[in-house]
């Protein structure tokens, strides 16, 4: 994702990104956010037993972030809709130099405390305790749809890790309690089954049933 973001031309940040409302750069710098949400939940630390996993995680309350599901953060709410706030935020780094650079070094922050942390330690956000493993897994999740939501009208840009697709798959899989048809790609499964594009009627015929709960309910 960093190296997505860092590889954007200045023009790109004013393009619309996948989440409806936002620009690439108001979507970058909620990413930038969330890099400051990792690395506060890392550093708060929690030592009664897991209330929540990465699968359940997905119930809890969070912030609007335009298109797709809800995801879990630990910043308090402002006053005002955080999707009128993000993009003030967003504005007021001018140039989008400086954007880039503050998620490249926030970001590279939390993956180095992501690496260097217990994945079984556990860790309390939003008044819930899971493990560090099953944070991270979530994360794994929001970010490779933000990290679609960032390309979606950029055809040039960089695609995620095929690995990290899969996993985001078999995570959103667990949360829906099904599976997709082996035809669909693993970015497919994720933007059909987020609601971020709708299925066409080949793969509705495919899903059979399941493309009657689309798109999945992640909050």
């Amino acid at each position: 994702m960093r190296a997505a973001v860092a590889d954007l031309p200045d023009e790109d940040f004013e393009r619309p990104s996948g989440c409806t409302g936002w620009l690439v750069r108001d979507l970058v710098c909620h990413l930038v956010i969330g890099a400051q949400d990792i690395l506060i939940t890392l550093v708060t630390p929690a030592d009664t037993e897991p209330t929540v996993d990465a699968v359940t995680y997905w119930g809890l309350p969070g912030p609007p972030t335009g298109e797709g599901p809800p995801v879990p953060s630990e910043e308090p709410e402002p006053e005002g809709p955080p999707d009128e706030l993000i993009p003030r935020l967003a504005a007021a780094y001018g140039e989008p130099r400086w954007l880039r650079f503050h998620f490249d070094d926030v970001g590279s922050a939390a993956g180095r405390a992501a690496e260097l942390a217990d994945p079984a330690a556990r860790v309390g956000t939003q008044g819930e305790v899971l493990t560090v493993g099953d944070f991270l897994s979530a994360y794994v999740l929001e970010w490779s749809l933000h990290h679609l939501d960032l390309i979606a009208h950029l055809p040039s840009a960089a695609e995620p890790p095929a690995e990290t697709l899969a996993a985001a798959r078999a995570l959103l899989e667990g949360i829906a309690g099904t599976t997709f048809p082996d035809t669909f790609s693993d970015r497919d499964a994720l933007l059909v089954g987020t609601g971020r594009r709708a299925p066409s009627d080949a793969e509705k015929a495919a899903l059979g049933e399941v493309a009657a709960r689309l798109p999945f309910g992640l909050g």
